[in-house]
């Protein structure tokens, strides 16, 4: 096969071509540059090849082959459509009287309106912090939970504390009950449930009428030992047990046991009897062969060994109001005061009841002595002006509306006096005490517009 051309003397192929293929021209002693190192302002480097420069140029003159522009209808004819749409409509701007402004009666509202806003804003965190404590505090205390709070043993510790009524719901015991029995019963049942409810406590109400325990016998009053007896085995979680008679009412519902007495036993409680003595028992006993526990008139001086607080009126113990304690020591006093051999011999003489048999049993048993603490009577007992009177007033007994007594107790009004006349007073005194802010607001608009009308008709009948 022949060639139109000679073959190139040169390795890599092609002719010699002077300036592109020798690096120096004929007749200079410098090198050319090239395309390259002008551009590198003389720096050494690769320099531009035909390959390289003529892709480039064709890159600067070449046309894509396929392109889109301009080739839909909707393209074509977009200005000439928008333009046939917007013929015959009117946008020139109206003038209207008013637009944006706000109405001058409005603008002082306004202001007030979007300075509270902003100040808000500003206290937010606060205001927060303020709503979420109310409503927490809402409600807290318009749902059960603040008596759930108070029930339970390990947070408000209500349910360690029952409360004993005694009642005759059945009816009448020893004679027909009336009207005021009734509504004696009624409003000291309802007085107890309220505060028990309140507080978290357990209220136990039980029946007292006459029950035959023995063949021989009836034994009315002697029933409060065998009652707390059973109650002890209703409550089992139960830590003490306030007996309270029929005939009391609970004055100040707002007083917490826990904080009114149990919370500090050595400042509610007294251990010496000598301190109020109405029945001059001798204390402490002086025999050489008891112990130091048994010869001291405190017993051990230790609040927890306490576990009988009693309260003493004119006449002595008074059992109408107390509390006793669940321990070993408790079960054991109860056998004894409960054992009907007891109850045999001194029938005739105990005119109280149980009362004079507790009374005997600490004169003669050491050990009833050092677990047995004195209450102020006004402290949980406090008696109406007409009982324990023969003396006149006394500040240890009788009931106080300056120094807001917790309980008073309508101590022998069966006898001679009117009880429901007595639990009526006390009823409405109690709810005159303990109104609210508003109710005290309320009552005192009404309190002026009778005394105005009263004076009003006064001067009219002077006038006349």
């Amino acid at each position: 096969m022949s060639l139109s051309r000679s073959p190139s003397p040169r390795g890599g192929g092609g002719w010699s071509s002077p300036g592109l293929t020798s690096p120096y021209e004929s007749g200079k002693s410098s090198p050319r540059r090239t395309y390259g190192d002008v551009k590198n302002n003389g720096s050494a480097g690769t320099g531009v090849t035909w390959e390289t420069a003529k892709a480039r140029s064709d890159e600067v003159k070449g046309h894509p082959s396929y392109s889109t522009q301009n080739q839909g209808f909707f393209s074509r004819n977009a200005r000439r459509l928008s333009t046939s749409f917007m013929k015959g409509r009117d946008f020139s701007d109206r003038e209207k009287l008013g637009r944006g402004r706000i109405p001058t009666h409005y603008d002082r509202a306004v202001r007030l309106l979007t300075a509270l806003g902003r100040m808000a804003w500003r206290l937010r965190l606060r205001l927060g912090i303020v709503t979420t404590c109310i409503l927490a505090f809402v409600l807290f205390y318009a749902t059960p939970l603040h008596r759930v709070y108070r029930h339970t043993s390990w947070l408000g510790g209500g349910s360690k504390y029952v409360i004993i009524l005694a009642a005759n719901q059945g009816g009448g015991v020893m004679e027909w009950k009336g009207p005021r029995e009734w509504a004696i019963e009624r409003d000291s049942v309802k007085n107890k449930k309220r505060y028990a409810k309140k507080w978290g406590y357990e209220l136990e109400i039980v029946d007292m009428s006459t029950k035959k325990r023995y063949a021989h016998e009836w034994r009315e009053s002697w029933e409060k030992v065998d009652t707390i007896r059973n109650c002890m085995r209703k409550y089992p979680k139960a830590e003490w047990f306030w007996w309270l008679d029929l005939n009391t009412f609970i004055m100040e519902p707002s007083y917490r046991l826990q904080s009114h007495i149990f919370n500090d036993l050595s400042k509610s409680t007294y251990r010496d009897i000598n301190e109020y003595n109405p029945l001059n028992i001798t204390h402490p006993f002086k025999v050489p062969y008891l112990d130091n526990v048994a010869r001291s008139p405190t017993g051990n001086s230790q609040p927890d060994s306490v576990d009988l607080i009693v309260p003493q009126d004119c006449g002595g113990f008074n059992l109408g109001s107390f509390f006793i304690h669940r321990s070993v020591w408790t079960d054991r006093l109860l056998d004894i005061w409960w054992d009907p051999v007891g109850y045999e011999q001194k029938h005739m003489e105990w005119e109280h009841k149980e009362q004079d048999a507790l009374e005997h049993l600490y004169t003669n048993q050491p050990w009833i002595r050092s677990h047995t603490a004195f209450i102020p009577q006004r402290k949980i007992n406090s008696f109406p002006m007409g009982a324990c009177s023969d003396n006149g007033v006394d500040s240890r007994i009788h009931y106080s509306e300056q120094e807001r007594d917790f309980v008073v107790n309508m101590a022998g009004c069966e006898w001679g006096r009117d009880c429901w006349g007595e639990m009526y007073n006390f009823r409405e005194l109690s709810n005159k005490l303990n109104r609210t802010l508003w109710e005290k607001f309320k009552d005192s608009i009404s309190d002026r517009i009778k005394a105005f009308k009263a004076k009003h008709k006064k001067e009219g009948d002077d006038g006349q």
